[in-house]
């Protein structure tokens, strides 16, 4: 039996130059809303979002609000009844800008992510010890955080980004409306490139030189 293959998506990104803009997004409920939007590009109540960040669904529909007045999650229509404000993804992809505007909100959303991040990793472990004590298989899926060093090119390294960005378009939620395969579990992915920035090593003063500094310093003191 073949795999279905998925039909290519349409790119439709989303950018943010606005330092208000990307301030606004450094919440944690914020961005798991709008990483569940996105990520699924499937539309959402704020109940259903809710559900996602903890939050009740009058504190989710304030932060959607927010979100819509920076262009970034927009109104989508209604199923059912109606009875409850359906939203969806401004786009494709949300990309941040900052280098146009001199300023660096997005660490702050860095500093969210990671902590996100933190949390997942903590409960995980949490989830595999209580199946071990209770004598069950571990059959939790696998957990992988790796980290890597490369030396990139500026084409390399746009060909790098473009090549993550089509895997993670391979395996993204498929949006027909078919139901999930059995065994298929959400799995929270967050990759980053960014330049090592590590400062320069500062040259050591030989044992010779020390000396010769010091000799000098006592000649200008003595003449």
């Amino acid at each position: 039996m073949t795999e279905k293959k998925r039909s290519p998506r349409t790119e439709n990104p989303v950018r943010i130059t606005d330092p208000k803009a990307i301030r606004a997004l450094a919440h944690a409920a914020r961005l798991e809303a709008i990483n569940e939007l996105y990520s699924s590009q499937k539309s959402r109540t704020a109940t259903e979002l809710a559900a996602f960040t903890g939050l009740t669904p009058s504190a989710m529909s304030y932060h959607l609000r927010a979100l819509k007045k920076w262009g970034i999650v927009v109104d989508a229509p209604s199923d059912g009844d109606g009875r409850e404000r359906r939203w969806k993804a401004a786009g494709t992809d949300l990309n941040l800008d900052t280098a146009t505007t001199g300023q660096t909100p997005g660490l702050a959303i860095v500093d969210i992510e990671l902590e996100a991040l933190r949390k997942r990793i903590a409960s995980h472990a949490k989830l595999r010890d209580a199946a071990r004590r209770r004598g069950e298989p571990d059959e939790t899926p696998v957990m992988v955080v790796s980290g890597n060093v490369l030396k990139l090119t500026l084409e390399q390294r746009a060909e790098f980004k473009r090549r993550m960005s089509e895997l993670l378009d391979e395996f993204e939620p498929d949006d027909t409306g078919e139901t999930d395969p059995e065994g298929t579990e959400r799995m929270y992915v967050l990759w980053s490139m960014l330049p090592e920035g590590r400062e320069a090593a500062r040259p050591k003063s030989s044992p010779k030189r020390v000396a010769e500094k010091v000799a000098e310093k006592k000649g200008a003191a003595g003449s």
